[in-house]
């Protein structure tokens, strides 16, 4: 649902921003919907949250950078999240984001060059009990080894 020019939001955003920017707590709000149109939110989706809300560019990079939802960088058609809760990280969970940036060639917040996966630590994916748990868009892997990374990623790879 990308949007080719992030300068350009679309009529229901600006309509959303319209009607929350008024109302206390409203900053997340509008963050989470402008993420959910574009992906992330740029530098240039942020400057013109400013100038429509009147919100401070800073507050707003403040509140972006605080939270590890908001992306400040485009992420890869099938985004990757490993769970670093306690059960995932204590079962392997690092393991599994190691191996996974090792396979696809990437480092930490970086998007392989295809533009297909980018890889994220998550705090929690609400199914301890299959720890380690990887998603992989909507997709959900639980009781994962390091071995079963090469099939599950190549599924990705040609869809």
């Amino acid at each position: 649902m990308a949007v080719a020019n992030m300068g350009d939001f679309p009529p229901e955003l600006v309509s959303f921003i319209t009607e929350w920017k008024e109302k206390p707590g409203s900053l997340i709000m509008i963050l989470h919907k402008t993420q959910e149109t574009f992906g992330y939110i740029s530098r240039q989706a942020a400057e013109k949250l400013s100038r429509l809300t009147g919100i401070p560019l800073a507050r707003i990079y403040g509140v972006i950078t605080f939270y590890h939802f908001f992306k400040t960088t485009k992420p890869g058609k099938h985004k990757i999240s490993v769970c670093l809760g306690t059960a995932c990280y204590l079962k392997g969970g690092q393991e599994l984001i190691e191996e996974a940036r090792s396979i696809l060639g990437i480092g930490p917040g970086a998007v392989t060059e295809d533009g297909l996966f980018s890889i994220d630590p998550v705090r929690c994916v609400g199914c301890c009990g299959l720890a380690p748990v990887m998603t992989v868009g909507n997709d959900t892997y639980g009781k994962l080894t390091k071995d079963q990374l090469p099939d599950i990623i190549a599924k990705y790879q040609n869809a």
